[in-house]
């Protein structure tokens, strides 16, 4: 998964009532004649749509427990190597963790669709119209060298990031004209016309970064110089490649801010570099590390075995979780002309057999995901009804006619294997002799005698399991598909550079999408070095529909623009869909506390545990024996 600003964006902005705000009329504009006085919102908090749930005067989140016990190490795994510590250029792979040593402007909660509340800032100031906001920032919040976080901060790091940084935040801060000081500490983002009112919740995203320290440093370049940040963590000790700790600061500044209360509470934090997932995997069962997330269902069902397992030494937990699944799936590059045909892709859809892959591989563990959006009501289900049908009647005849006429679902078998495949076979070869292929000496071809042929790009062994079924379907049709694996730094470069046919793509959702939805399908996103429409997406009927999801002036219209534009992508067939899992899987070292609640929207929220010091105690004891 791409870097992201601050987890999941969402669309269009709704500033809350909340009892704590003020009204205050902004002074007007010097003009020849008086202007209206503006109304404004001066709030600690922004939500997306409807009213922010924690008020003016609250200690900290539910989830977070604020009688965590500080103290003690932790370790964790990460997998490849690391060659900077700024996580914010293309041309860089950044050391796990990184972002621990970074604030935001503002911080968004685990237990909302989209709230954001003020980290750095002490108040925004946002107007009716939300043409602008302006944050008024803390007058304690500093960087780990004891200097203060300045305006001059803020703006050096905004026009940085549209400048040096990495191609994402440039389309992600698009429609921001200007920032500008307006007061001693005081902050204001100017957008541009046109309607995206999320557009203040993206800039309270901000990481703020110390202007001092970065004058005299090339920004755009991988470097390894421990950096000064204003998180609650900096960078102790490290081995390009093979490991980095981080150490809890002392005195830092926000500690007992509510938004930081119950977060935060192991003194180091270690990450241990491993060449591939098996070997990770082993670590963990031999106790290198401590907590492991775990992503494939058989080593979940069978790959933690063992005297450890056995005597309750390591915990398997399975946390549901209640957020948008997202989408994940063979994605296409439709730079390449042999995925340019509809017919095609759908018929590539024809050629993967989940439920094979589920019953054998997956030991029936996964859901087949059939939306963009799954695991939520932001999905398109059964057939447009009038509100949706509202938008997308102005593009009948731009979009697949199916919208209008079928729900969408992925192809399915009996999960019989190769048997059970047979249909779903005769209808992929018609589509794809309606494209103009046809069997050639045992290889599909088309009217120029080229070879329909791709190769399907890994950065995991573990895929290769997955993969290899899938391409000998394939090739039972006459396609020559081609697996290969490489390192994760390759595979970062080949993606960013968009030198690939096919990968397993990742599409992550919010309750709330919005503004990063253009980063995903538009077309000026296809066009963009190291941007997130790795497909190549361009469409101006999805440019239309993505525009309108992002101009939504409530929850509502957000939902119905949000299910049409779902129902547009999946009858684009630009993927093969994969699976879906609404929980967390976690294994650790039983030696840690948890909160007695859990975020909806984040299963496994490691920020939130402890040390528990009986546990910890009786583990060593026991592990000791």
């Amino acid at each position: 998964m791409r870097l992201r600003l601050a987890a999941l964006a969402a669309p269009v902005l709704a500033l809350l009532s909340a009892p704590a705000h003020a009204q205050t009329p902004a002074a007007p504009a010097p003009a020849p004649a008086a202007a209206p006085a503006v109304r404004t919102t001066t709030s600690y908090a922004l939500a997306m749509h409807g009213d922010v749930k924690y008020p003016a005067n609250f200690r900290h989140f539910e989830y977070a427990d604020p009688n965590a016990r500080r103290g003690g190490d932790v370790r964790f795994a990460a997998i490849g190597s690391f060659d900077s510590f700024n996580p914010f250029i293309l041309r860089a792979t950044a050391a796990a963790g990184i972002g621990l040593t970074v604030d935001t402007l503002t911080v968004a909660s685990l237990d909302e669709p989209f709230t954001e509340y003020c980290l750095i800032c002490e108040t925004m100031e946002v107007p009716e119209d939300r043409s602008w906001i302006t944050f008024n920032l803390r007058a304690d919040a500093r960087f780990h060298d004891g200097t203060p976080i300045t305006v001059d901060d803020v703006i050096w790091t905004f026009e940085t990031f549209k400048t040096r940084a990495h191609p994402f935040y440039r389309a992600y801060y698009a429609d921001v004209e200007r920032a500008e000081r307006v007061g001693e500490r005081s902050v204001r983002f100017v957008f541009k016309s046109g309607e995206n009112r999320e557009l203040p919740l993206i800039i309270g995203q901000l990481p703020v970064l110390p202007r001092a320290y970065w004058q005299n440093r090339t920004f755009d370049r991988p470097t390894l110089d421990v950096p000064l940040g204003s998180g609650p963590y900096r960078v102790e000790s490290f081995e390009a490649g093979r490991y980095i700790v981080y150490r809890r600061v002392a005195d830092y500044w926000a500690a007992n801010h509510p938004t930081r209360v119950g977060h935060n509470n192991f003194d180091t934090m270690r990450y241990d570099y491993y060449r591939d997932a098996t070997i990770a995997r082993e670590a963990f069962k031999a106790g290198s590390y401590d907590i492991r997330p775990e992503n494939q269902a058989l080593a979940w069902a069978t790959g933690y075995q063992g005297p450890a397992l056995t005597q309750g030494l390591i915990k398997m937990d399975e946390i549901p979780v209640q957020r948008v699944a997202g989408m994940q799936g063979w994605s296409m590059n439709l730079r390449r002309p042999q995925f340019q045909d509809r017919r095609v892709r759908l018929a590539l859809s024809y050629a993967y057999d989940f439920e094979t892959a589920n019953r054998t591989l997956f030991v029936g563990a996964y859901t087949r995901t059939r939306s963009y959006f799954d695991n939520s009501e932001l999905a398109a289900r059964g057939l447009p009804g009038p509100e949706e049908l509202r938008v997308l009647e102005p593009l009948r005849g731009r979009i697949p006619e199916e919208v209008f006429t079928t729900e969408f679902q992925p192809p399915r078998t009996p999960g019989t294997g190769i048997e059970g495949w047979r249909d779903n076979r005769r209808i992929a070869t018609r589509l794809l002799a309606e494209a103009g292929w046809r069997i050639q000496n045992q290889r599909l071809v088309n009217a120029q005698g080229q070879e329909l042929s791709f190769e399907i790009l890994l950065n995991n062994p573990q895929f290769e399991r997955i993969a290899l079924p899938y391409v000998e379907n394939l090739r039972v049709l006459g396609i020559n598909a081609r697996v290969r694996t490489v390192d994760p730094a390759q595979y970062e470069r080949r993606t960013e550079e968009f030198d690939f046919d096919m990968v397993v793509g990742l599409y992550g959702q919010s309750e709330s999408p919005g503004n990063e939805q253009r980063d995903y399908w538009s077309s000026a996103a296809a066009r963009i070095t190291g941007g997130r429409n790795e497909m190549g997406i361009q469409d101006p009927a999805i440019d239309q529909l993505v525009d309108l999801l992002i101009a939504a002036p409530d929850r509502a219209e957000l939902v119905v623009r949000t299910r049409a534009l779902d129902r547009v992508l999946q009858w684009g067939h630009y993927l093969v869909p994969h699976w879906h899992l609404p929980a967390d899987r976690v294994a650790y070292w039983d030696r840690f506390g948890r909160p007695a609640v859990t975020p909806r929207r984040v299963g496994y929220a490691v920020a939130l545990w402890w040390v528990d010091p009986v546990r910890d105690a009786a583990l060593r004891q026991r592990r000791g024996q």
